[in-house]
């Protein structure tokens, strides 16, 4: 019996997020289907995180226990050969028998993408949010830093959440823009349900003058999650990386 990490990308567009469901395709049920095709075992696996429906990964981790021949380092290459093209194995290895995905993680970046301009894109719609308000860069950049540090962020979650506390530490949270996006990139310890995507919803109303810069300290210490901006679609979100 080995344990074996797997670092993965997806394309989450066609999919119902990361974790099984009875009644929608998702992303762990796909690569399962996968192990057992080239193992005959049943194997569950288990994953960092609960990515929702077409939220996209660069760096999704997973582990899994097998006793398959097949070295650890082999199995990115076997699974590639057959999973669909929206999703890729980038690095299997073998890892200690106590590493869980999950539980181990330190921390983990997602990025947020929007594309604000007057005109929609037609190739980049399932990979960022499209706004065509402008919006006002410099008040988004003076209310960033305050969502910085340890905070209790019931403000920026949905209802529905399995956490056992709201308090979260975000480490960075910065901008990056290319033509007419807007990259935002977020690392925390932890996030609660829907958080980043409110987060985001909170930062666009900043950009539009609907909420101060300012406010966005009072909104935190409110608790209040009716104080925050709108959850954005889950297109623009994506796992960057995941930290051990």
């Amino acid at each position: 019996m080995k344990n074996v990490k797997l670092v993965i990308e997806y394309d989450g567009t066609l999919y119902s997020g990361w974790q099984k469901q009875k009644n929608a395709l998702t992303i762990q049920e796909v690569i399962e289907r996968v192990l057992y095709s080239v193992t005959g075992e049943k194997i569950n696996i288990l994953g960092s995180s609960r990515t929702d429906a077409g939220v996209h990964a660069r760096g999704f981790v997973g582990n899994f226990f097998t006793s398959s021949n097949i070295p650890s380092e082999k199995f990115k290459d076997v699974l590639n050969g057959r999973l669909p093209n929206d999703i890729v194995i980038q690095e299997s290895k073998e890892v200690a028998m106590d590493f869980h995905s999950r539980y181990c993680s330190k921390g983990k970046t997602y990025s947020y993408t929007v594309l604000n301009r007057p005109q929609r894109s037609a190739i980049g719609r399932n990979y960022s949010f499209y706004y065509r308000k402008k919006l006002d860069i410099d008040a988004i950049k003076e209310a960033m830093p305050l969502i910085i540090g340890t905070h209790d962020f019931s403000a920026f979650k949905s209802t529905g959440g399995s956490a056992k506390t709201d308090i979260r530490t975000i480490s960075n949270f910065e901008i990056a823009t290319k033509n007419h996006y807007l990259i935002f990139y977020i690392t925390g310890n932890g996030f609660l349900y829907n958080m980043v995507r409110i987060i985001m919803g909170t930062i666009i109303q900043v950009g539009l003058g609907k909420i101060e810069s300012q406010s966005v300290k009072d909104i935190i210490l409110s608790k209040d999650r009716n104080m925050a901006g709108p959850c954005l679609p889950a297109n623009g979100l994506c796992l960057e990386k995941v930290y051990y």
